[in-house]
């Protein structure tokens, strides 16, 4: 039994030179304190030696047991104070990745405080739509041939994937009588080719006005006061003709090409215009189909990709990079 008690202190001695950190020296406490560790093994031992010695050997064993525990303690303590030590409170401190906001969601809040400054109030609506508020209701029936542009995604013969937020406008239009003054925000679906200038998941921003005495007059000064608010006073705009069912007069909005202005370009298609959106008076038959009197009011709408706007602003040339996530690409917003 001596022979033992001298072996394990020995033993016990090594091991704590060879722990290096807090989880080392606990497996050691637990291997020889522990409730089945080696010091309670010599313990139940004990009763199988004559009566003269197991006094002397359950002396000898507890003082083995104190030296233990001081000596993990003891370098449990050296451990600590060293890694204390090791800390520089004068070295500079880390720097923490800055995250930056993603230019759709920039482009997105700018529109957003634009229209909220001229009392434009947000709504929204589901992205799985009836075919009636995104097509029928909006002046597009089903064998009009304008439903070809859409490119519609349907989960079944009446129902799909909104192809435009133009259906949270007569949403609004069914349940809210005039003056309706909103704008729709929202994410879109188009069964397109994902290339440099499509995407079958994009976003949009409509707004509409509908009230007594609603001019395209006063269209055109909205739309003269958003480019200025979106690409500063130097850039220029036209409204041209243009075609939507569900608008008549309808009008395109174009401005000047901001990387060559005006003079012509790649980007521009050597035009010296972009065009940026869509807009024109509520057409008469949309007012009808939501029960609103064509004779006491009328309204203009306007609509425009968030990623075309973004491209045009940020003169980005690929449609892609929106979506790749590439750290590279954000931080420069």
């Amino acid at each position: 039994m001596e022979e033992r008690l001298k072996i394990m202190q020995e033993q016990v001695q090594v091991m704590l030179e060879k722990a290096t950190d807090k989880n080392a020296l606990e497996n050691l406490r637990i291997k020889y304190l522990g409730r089945k560790g080696e010091i309670n093994r010599l313990f139940k031992e004990i009763a199988q030696l004559p009566v003269e010695q197991k006094k002397t050997f359950g002396n000898k064993i507890n003082q083995l047991k104190r030296e233990i525990d001081q000596a993990l303690n003891t370098r449990l303590q050296k451990y600590q104070t060293a890694k204390k030590q090791d800390i520089d409170p004068l070295l500079p401190g880390k720097k923490s990745f800055v995250g930056h906001i993603h230019p759709i969601s920039k482009i997105f809040d700018e529109l957003i405080m634009f229209f909220t400054n001229f009392g434009f109030s947000i709504a929204t609506g589901p992205e799985i739509e009836y075919d009636w508020y995104n097509f029928e209701a909006l002046n597009i029936p089903r064998d009009h041939p304008a439903r070809d542009m859409f490119s519609s995604f349907y989960i079944k013969n009446d129902l799909l994937l909104r192809s435009h937020t133009s259906p949270v406008q007569i949403r609004v239009m069914e349940n809210q009588k005039p003056p309706i003054k909103i704008m729709c925000p929202g994410r879109c679906y188009r069964y397109d080719a994902f290339d440099a200038s499509h995407a079958p998941v994009f976003h949009q921003m409509e707004a509409l006005y509908v009230d007594k005495g609603v001019s395209f007059g006063e269209l055109k000064w909205l739309l003269s006061e958003f480019v200025k608010f979106l690409f500063g006073p130097k850039i220029k705009y036209q409204v041209r003709p243009s075609f939507f069912p569900f608008t008549e007069p309808s009008g395109e909005l174009a401005i000047s090409c901001a990387v060559c202005g005006g003079s012509g370009c790649s980007v521009c298609s050597n035009s010296g215009w972009l065009e940026l959106g869509g807009c024109g008076m509520v057409h008469p038959q949309v007012l009808k189909n939501v029960k609103i009197s064509t004779k006491e009011y009328s309204g203009y709408a306007l609509g425009m990709g968030i990623e075309r706007v973004a491209m045009i602003k940020y003169v980005i040339d690929d449609i892609r990079v929106f979506f790749n996530n590439d750290i590279r690409f954000l931080e420069q917003f």
